[in-house]
């Protein structure tokens, strides 16, 4: 079972959607879509709802680093 992640887990977030879309190129991604990758993530428990801006942009931002080092 995968270990369990909420919204907080950014750098882990950013890990999986690295290895789930590795073509991906994380600043072309709305929110939306981002908001939808992330709660159907193996593990993910956290709240849908409880999402911001901020949460978001730090999830991205993991996510940039990941991709940029798998180049």
């Amino acid at each position: 079972m995968p270990r369990e992640i909420d919204w907080t887990d950014s750098e882990e977030i950013g890990i999986q959607l690295q290895e789930k879309f590795p073509e991906v190129e994380p600043y072309t991604v709305r929110f939306t879509d981002l908001h939808k990758y992330v709660t159907e993530l193996p593990g993910f428990v956290g709240d849908p709802g409880k999402s911001n801006e901020g949460i978001l942009e730090a999830i991205q931002a993991a996510w940039n680093e990941e991709y940029e080092d798998a180049k």
